[in-house]
């Protein structure tokens, strides 16, 4: 698929019900992002039904995040053909199975692979969903359509991973999986009632998006990005430990700080659609730069909830404002392969899922406390900064 998929094609036909099309994709990434943030919100659920410890059981989301990264590549590339419409079918089949398996695991082995088949499907969902979306808005505008796509993902940290938190907290940690599940289903039926059917979503050929793949600059902004945005992971993977054994609360108020830093993700993602269309730069170093003095501050003080929960907020749109700027960033650099840039971006993100993870369950494993996390992810973005600053800043 060349330029033309992020630059409206040729219509064929007009388009019907576009604000339905861009509720679907909404409605499909919104059902993704709340098994994928709902793991967190119910780790040490799971942990404790399982019988293993939190930094264990962290493993299981590492395997989501590392689906994400070996999948997004590995499915967009195997359908490059495929017309876009098609593809997103066929993933909501396939994150229906990974989820129900998820909730059915007798052991965190088994979780730790169906975790791993549910997180293939995220990248390639999101590259193809914006493709869509950008069809749809038309020119110029593809950090809005990217920010569109990603709005689903963020109304689940607010909705979706709470209320998962919460039907874990009283039925079950399994009962998340199969609450994601009923979700994925009208997602899917969604996306068949309201999604475009046109020859203009068509794929490409796998050697129009391998060439992408040779091209250094795209590998670099992949780095800049899965170091930058690992921090955000680094925090919220362990905001339960942050509420009860940092600021002493009862479990009861998990949930309402996922709200708060999902709510912070939904305004920082809107306000980066526009930044990436307007600015080549300021949404992912202002972003970048943002959380790393929230970070200070959650490191110093987090253990107040009353500083704890605007940093939460802060810490969810400061690094969201700089996603939708990655994504334009990375579709500039191969406007030949918007498929493939789109499942690259998300399998930057869920590498610094990973990479987030694995550095704050080992400040915790050393026995530098719960709070201690936000140090990792600090070390992480401000590589991820340096990075970029050495390598794309001059650049228009």
């Amino acid at each position: 698929m060349h330029q033309r998929a992020l630059e409206r094609p040729r219509v064929t036909a007009p388009i019907r019900r576009p604000s339905l099309a861009l509720l679907a994709l909404a409605l499909g990434t919104f059902a993704i992002g709340s098994g994928e943030f709902g793991s967190n919100g119910i780790i040490q659920l799971f942990a404790a039904d399982l019988g293993v410890p939190v930094p264990v059981a962290t493993y299981a989301i590492t395997a989501y995040a590392l689906g994400v990264v070996v999948g997004s590549p590995a499915i967009t590339l195997l359908a490059a053909r495929v017309n876009r419409r098609t593809l997103l079918l066929g993933l909501v089949a396939l994150f229906l199975t990974g989820n129900g398996l998820s909730a059915v695991a007798p052991g965190i082995a088994q979780l730790v692979v169906f975790r791993f088949l549910a997180g293939s499907v995220q990248g390639a969902f999101f590259g193809a969903g914006a493709v869509v979306a950008a069809y749809v808005y038309g020119p110029g505008r593809g950090g809005k359509a990217f920010a569109t796509v990603m709005s689903g993902l963020t109304v689940a940290t607010i909705v979706g991973s709470p209320l998962g938190t919460f039907v874990g907290q009283h039925a079950g940690w399994r009962a998340m999986y199969w609450t994601v599940v009923t979700l994925g289903l009208l997602a899917g039926l969604a996306l068949v009632a309201w999604l475009p059917r046109t020859e203009d979503l068509h794929g490409s050929s796998i050697a129009d998006e391998l060439g992408a793949l040779r091209r250094g600059s795209v590998w670099l902004m992949f780095a800049v990005a899965a170091l930058g945005i690992s921090s955000i992971f680094a925090v919220y993977t362990f905001i339960g430990p942050f509420v009860t054994d940092a600021a002493r609360r009862d479990a009861a108020l998990i949930p309402v700080a996922l709200a708060v830093f999902g709510i912070g993700m939904a305004a920082g993602n809107q306000l980066g659609g526009r930044l990436a269309d307007r600015y080549a730069h300021r949404g992912l170093a202002g972003g970048y730069a943002g959380v790393l003095v929230l970070l200070v501050l959650i490191g110093v003080a987090g253990d107040d909830l009353l500083v704890l929960l605007p940093c939460l907020f802060g810490v969810g749109a400061t690094m969201m404002a700089a996603i939708p700027t990655i994504q334009v960033r990375l579709t500039a650099l191969a406007p030949d392969a918007p498929t493939l840039m789109g499942a690259l971006n998300l399998a930057a993100l869920n590498l610094a899922n990973a990479l987030g993870a694995i550095g704050g369950a080992l400040t915790i494993d050393a026995g530098w406390g719960p709070l201690s996390t936000v140090w990792a992810g600090f070390a992480l973005t401000a590589g991820g900064l340096l990075l970029y600053t050495a390598t794309f800043s001059r650049r228009p």
